[in-house]
């Protein structure tokens, strides 16, 4: 839940007339969620919003299961995936079920040659190669190594990258994307126990506002479906907006880790939390400081969920054999923990410089044909001795 925020022109009250300087007046539009209960923000457009000249052609873009019900802890080689120039075509959906799409990209070009949308879902990029800056209709997000974006459905984008070298972990959710619940005080702001605040987001800056008329091509995604638009107008004509929803971005090394005596469990790495699934961060930290204290995680069960970590940085203490960019899969129903020789060594140490990402998903996921390309086929068997 970000904070309210503006920028650009606004008029002084919601649903009046906005006159511009020539004469006419701009067009209000609401953008929220939930029908009108959810999060909105209102913006104020030069042209229509509503006019398309054509309707072109759709992709089919649903994923394609190889393993409905998969019972196997696996590991995928995520920077085996190919770059591709192209923002959309570069990105490999790896896991799926009715709630979300958890897949990677290196794309290799800016997006520019058209505008997307995905009317389906929340996506959250995590950015684990490259810098650039995020382009939307309510302003631009520069983002670097290690950094979460938020763009909420509905938004229209392009994104500029900086290099041609560009690794993303990214999720498509069906439920809006979260702060968590327990972090906030009723009001909705930050609680001083967070361990983050309203002052670590990134929010939209220098709103680009175009008034052109033309062909603007806009590829929007719904129900799997890649459908292509022509505007007549660019859709970055907004001159102003106001409101809670928009896009954003957080740092993960802006997560300050809640530490203790004893091993903590995975909640207090929570960092989004939706209706049907949570992700966390895990940071360099302090290891637990009790004297006889085990630092590892405990064996734990997923009964209720599976578990997908993208391992970033450093030496994730409690697995061996881990590299950047890969990415395991604990599914729930059965027990997993620390690799043989994990727990004894992190016995007497006091920190750790690991990077990753975990996303815990309330149903289980199913695996698609393009991630088994990237499954090392053996991962369930590392925990012999």
């Amino acid at each position: 839940m970000p904070i309210y925020h503006k920028l650009g022109k606004i008029p002084a009250k919601r649903h009046i007339q906005f006159e511009k300087p020539e004469g006419g007046l701009y067009y209000e539009q609401l953008f929220g969620t939930i029908g009108f209960d959810g999060m909105a923000s209102l913006m104020y457009h030069i042209h229509r919003p509503t006019q398309v000249m054509q309707v072109l052609e759709s992709q089919d873009l649903t994923p394609k299961s190889a393993n409905a019900h998969n019972m196997m802890m696996r590991k995928f080689i995520g920077f085996d995936v190919e770059p591709k120039d192209d923002f959309l075509e570069s990105r490999v959906p790896m896991m799926f079920n009715k709630d979300c799409i958890i897949g990677v990209a290196a794309p290799k070009q800016s997006l520019r040659e058209y505008f997307y949308k995905n009317a389906d879902s929340d996506e959250l990029l995590f950015i684990h190669k490259g810098s650039g800056t995020l382009r939307t209709q309510l302003g631009n997000i520069s983002f670097e190594y290690g950094d979460y974006l938020v763009i909420p459905r509905g938004m229209i984008y392009q994104i500029d990258f900086d290099t041609d070298d560009n690794r993303i972990f990214y999720v498509e959710s069906h439920s809006p994307i979260y702060t968590p619940k327990r972090y906030r005080n009723h009001f909705g702001q930050l609680l001083e126990s967070s361990p983050y605040c309203e002052r670590d987001y990134k929010l939209p800056e220098i709103l680009e506002t175009y008034d052109q008329k033309g062909e603007f091509l806009i590829k929007i995604k719904k129900q799997h479906q890649l459908h292509q638009l022509i505007y007549q107008y660019h859709p970055f004509d907004v001159v102003g907006f106001d409101g809670y929803n928009y896009p954003w971005g957080f740092s993960i090394h802006n997560f300050e880790p809640i530490t203790g005596r004893i091993h903590q469990p995975p909640p207090v790495h929570q960092t989004f939390q939706t209706d049907t699934f949570v992700v966390c961060s895990f940071c360099p930290r302090l290891y637990d400081y009790h004297p006889k204290a085990i630092p590892a995680p405990y064996n734990h069960s997923n009964i209720d969920s599976d578990e997908v970590i993208y391992y970033v940085d450093g030496d994730f203490m409690s697995r061996n054999d881990i590299a950047k960019g890969h990415i395991t899969l604990h599914p729930g129903g059965i027990p997993h923990g620390p690799h043989p020789g994990a727990m004894e060594r992190s016995i007497g140490k006091t920190e750790t410089h690991e990077l990753a990402v975990m996303v815990d998903t309330f149903r289980p996921l199913m695996i698609t044909e393009n991630a088994l390309k990237y499954d090392d086929g053996k991962y369930f068997q590392s925990w012999k001795e």
